[in-house]
């Protein structure tokens, strides 16, 4: 079953990059004050490598269509049945409206601080995602959908976040972004006949800086120990898990999308949480135990739960309106279970990097 609603007009893609729900992607503001204040010296021999292999800038040249992306789109995607189409432009949508999100984020960093390191990354970070979302959009253009995104920009809600939560929140979001393509990379490598679409050869250097953008986060936090324990670490477990059910829902309501390329949305979700959580240990003292049965009954039910909220917002009304607070209450208790569910703790790492090796 899908919720995937068709997207036939610009307008339509703008409202569904515009849409704010729990799980839509949203575009952040934070402490600028703060965020200026940050010492990166006790990572500094780290931190220098990093920003050097940013400013040799090795995928400069990467996010351009070849001479055969047309061709390839007229060959494969003309065969797609209509509802794979309406996930696929939906994927397209919250891919882009993510990536933006980041571009405007780490832009709006650099241009409020003046400390030299954090205005330097934000400024690299930028320029990535910049491009990760203008090839989305050239995408969405072939299909007369191509959003404007100064207008984007302008009309989207904005969350106001700590750096500490934009901290767990954004390393996570890259890194989670990371063994998503990757494994849809290695899959489509393996099965070139289920590559409907010639936006996936690019994912592998495409996901390679989501890795690195995370890296960057990694020494931020290693930078600040007490964002990694105490108190902090009850945030550490709920952006996990914020992260793994927000994404594990979304992608059981676009099930054809995984199943066209050859991939079970359940088994897909679980080996992308395993490589989220092999490399989070870098960083994070604590991870979720996804193989926990309280943990897998538990997504399951808030998948269960956003179906019967999508049939609760079509259907309206006093009696709709009903059946969707009713939904957001046991969402929420639901929520609360698997984050009671006892975690594993681990001894973080001397060295903090690693390298984007799955």
């Amino acid at each position: 079953m899908t919720a995937a609603q068709a997207i036939a007009t610009r307008e339509d893609a703008a409202d569904k990059a515009r849409e704010k729900t729990l799980l839509s992607p949203r575009f952040y503001t934070t402490d600028f004050k703060a965020m200026d204040a940050l010492d990166v010296s006790s990572i500094r021999a780290e931190w220098d490598t990093m920003m050097a292999e940013y400013e040799g800038d090795n995928n400069h040249d990467h996010f351009q269509r070849d001479a055969g992306f047309a061709d390839e789109v007229a060959a494969n995607f003309s065969q797609v049945s209509p509802e794979l189409r309406a996930e696929f432009l939906d994927f397209l949508v919250s891919s882009l409206t993510s990536e933006f999100s980041g571009c405007i984020l780490y832009n709006e960093i650099q241009k409020n601080i003046e400390n030299p390191d954090i205005k330097a990354l934000m400024r690299f970070m930028a320029r990535d995602e910049s491009r990760h979302a203008g090839f989305i959009n050239q995408s969405l253009k072939d299909f007369g959908l191509g959003i404007d995104l100064g207008d984007l920009k302008r009309t989207k809600h904005y969350t106001f976040f700590k750096p500490k939560y934009i901290f767990y929140a954004t390393y996570l979001s890259e890194k989670i972004g990371y063994a998503r393509y990757i494994t849809i990379f290695r899959q489509l490598e393996r099965h070139p006949d289920k590559r409907f679409h010639p936006i996936f050869r690019w994912f592998e250097r495409w996901c390679n800086d989501e890795f690195r953008h995370g890296e960057s986060f990694a020494l931020l936090m290693r930078a600040q120990p007490h964002l990694l324990r105490g108190a902090n670490l009850l945030w550490v477990r709920f952006f996990l898990l914020a992260v793994y059910a927000t994404m594990y829902v979304r992608d059981h309501t676009r099930p054809m999308l995984k199943q066209a390329m050859g991939l079970d949305a359940t088994r897909y979700d679980y080996e992308v949480f395993r490589i989220t959580n092999e490399i989070s240990q870098q960083v994070f003292p604590v991870s979720l135990d996804i193989d926990h049965p309280g943990f897998r009954a538990g997504m399951e039910r808030l998948f269960a739960l956003q179906l019967e909220l999508n049939a609760a917002r079509q259907q309206g009304g006093v009696m709709g309106a009903l059946r969707q607070g009713w939904c957001a209450v046991r969402g929420v208790a639901t929520f609360a279970r698997i984050y009671l569910l006892p975690v594993k703790r681990h001894a973080l790492p001397e060295q903090v990097r690693l390298a984007p090796a799955w």
